[in-house]
């Protein structure tokens, strides 16, 4: 890390960095397979492609002979049931709300950079009593372009009235680095989300690999003594 670097607002992806939203939208893309006559799906098989959204994690269920219609029918289906049960089951990761108290008791700013749309992820920060803790959150469709497009990253520094520079940004997928390299931003990318056993994080070009929320309170300690 270098010593230059001041650290100023610390930035989330949501699925799989700050919430663990797999139970919910496993529960939902299988009560959506069930309603259209396939077989369910395990979490363990389904998490690896909840950063990429709702139609890979239906692609991967039905990777079959199924027609482009009636996966997207899966797919309105799902998030019809997703939109009405968005937190039943989600929860913190072990350590994030620690994460976020020491944060906050250091006076830094902190918020939520995700590709999930408004309509998901507004009433899921709602409902975990963030919304009004986050700087700023920017949703999938809050800019023109979601990540790993540059115009969401800098739409959270201009809300949160940061610069990028001061920034680091946490992820568990490859185009959450890309996002936050292009802004400018330190990243850390987060092991402990939905990895895919084909994903190799090491190569992402991150500044920090983190195993655990823990670790991540620890590097941004580390950042504020440099």
């Amino acid at each position: 890390m270098s010593n230059y670097f001041k650290l100023s607002c610390v930035l989330f992806d949501l699925d799989g960095t700050l919430i663990d939203t797999a139970p919910d939208l496993v529960s939902c893309l299988n009560k959506a397979l069930i309603k259209h006559g396939f077989a369910t799906m395990s979490v363990d098989k389904v998490k690896p492609f909840i950063s990429f959204g709702a139609v890979a994690m239906v692609n991967e269920s039905l990777r079959q002979s199924t027609t482009e219609a009636i996966k997207a029918k899966v797919v309105t289906t799902m998030l019809d049931f997703y939109q009405h049960n968005i937190a039943e089951h989600s929860v913190f990761f072990d350590g994030i709300l620690d994460t976020l108290d020491t944060i906050e008791t250091q006076g830094l700013k902190w918020g939520v950079v995700t590709n999930k749309r408004e309509c998901f992820t507004n009433p899921l920060m709602a409902a975990l009593n963030l919304t009004n803790r986050a700087a700023c959150i920017i949703s999938g469709d809050t800019t023109a372009n979601p990540k790993p497009h540059i115009d969401p990253m800098l739409a959270a520094c201009r809300l949160a009235d940061v610069i990028p520079q001061e920034c680091v940004y946490i992820g568990d997928a490859i185009h959450d680095i890309k996002a936050g390299k292009s802004a400018q931003m330190k990243t850390l990318a987060a092991l402990y989300g939905y990895i895919n056993s084909n994903d190799f994080p090491e190569t992402w070009g991150a500044d920090g690999l983190i195993q655990s929320p823990q670790q991540l309170t620890n590097w941004i300690n580390t950042a504020l003594c440099h």
